[in-house]
């Protein structure tokens, strides 16, 4: 016999309960998770513990409390609208933790949740010294996570943040506010480098659109809920990825770096470029595809790249 609302709200009563029924449920109905928790368990605590106003790492002596009915709907409203609507959880929270920041997201951008977050927690570490980073640039910024999270990192250095996309850029400058970066980060509506000044930064980071048209096709409802602008990165995936690797060596100082992550189009790049030496970066946390370039590497490939963009 299916389990009604009616049911849920007589027989479960504590946080606990209700994180574990949502767990349930998301399993049941096949969820599909990877914007910031990767399980049904995860997925559920951060939802039921964002609809009760709580933190994240609540601690574990409160989830024997007991919620009152009216707590108990709002949990149940939202976990239907979950699993129903297909979205993102952050979607329905607007708000996504990335490098331990907290950040408004909406349908207007992607949610938050690359691995490049460890690298600027670990400022980069040990590719550059960190008082010698006076600029940084970020590529595609979307919710200006990257660029925001590099601000705190390097609070001396200037932080420049390019994104094609006008909704982009409007959810970037909410979160600039947020954060109060509107001295540090600097927005440029841009197609990549296009209207960018000249000028040479220490680093470059992006996390560009690199899924290929096959691929993306194929993405689960919940990734097809965030903006394919974010997503298609051609029919390799890789468009953007050789624009930037043609380009880069133009606005880097000469012990600068570039870090780009390409995801699921790793191996197609390395195929494409088999004598080139990228650097995969590891992460503690999980998460690949995430490659390391210097200067003078993008220097002496560079007419490389502009045949296999030609």
């Amino acid at each position: 016999m299916k389990t009604t609302s009616s049911d849920v709200l007589t027989t479960l009563s504590t946080l606990r309960d209700y994180i574990r029924w949502a767990a349930s449920r998301f399993t049941e109905a096949e969820v599909s998770f990877g914007h910031g928790t990767i399980t049904a368990l995860d997925e559920a605590a951060a939802l039921v513990l964002h609809t009760l106003h709580q933190p994240y790492n609540l601690a574990d002596a409160y989830l024997n409390s007991a919620l009152t009915l009216a707590e108990r709907k709002l949990v149940i409203d939202m976990i239907d609208r979950r699993i129903n609507e297909r979205i993102p959880a952050a979607y329905l929270t607007h708000e996504a933790i990335f490098a331990g920041l907290a950040f408004y997201v909406d349908e207007r951008v992607l949610v938050p949740r690359s691995p490049i977050a460890e690298l600027i927690e670990q400022r980069f570490s040990p590719w550059v010294e960190e008082e010698q980073v006076g600029r940084i640039l970020d590529l595609c910024t979307g919710s200006a996570c990257i660029a925001i999270a590099c601000a705190y990192a390097f609070a001396d250095a200037v932080v420049d943040a390019v994104d094609l996309s006008a909704d982009a850029l409007t959810v970037a400058r909410l979160n600039i506010e947020k954060h109060q970066m509107e001295d540090a980060v600097t927005l440029y509506p841009s197609d990549l480098f296009n209207e960018l000044p000249e000028t040479r930064y220490d680093i470059i980071v992006s996390n560009p659109p690199y899924v290929s048209i096959d691929e993306w096709q194929q993405l689960p409802a919940e990734f097809r809920a965030e903006p394919d602008m974010g997503f298609k990165g051609g029919e390799s995936g890789l468009d953007l990825v050789l624009r930037i690797l043609v380009d880069a060596d133009r606005y880097l100082t000469e012990q600068g770096i570039l870090i780009v992550e390409v995801g699921s189009s790793a191996e197609t790049l390395q195929n494409t470029f088999p004598d080139v030496p990228f650097y995969w970066l590891n992460f503690e946390r999980g998460g690949d595809g995430v490659f390391l370039l210097t200067a003078e590497q993008l220097k002496f490939y560079n007419e490389l790249f502009l045949t296999a963009l030609d």
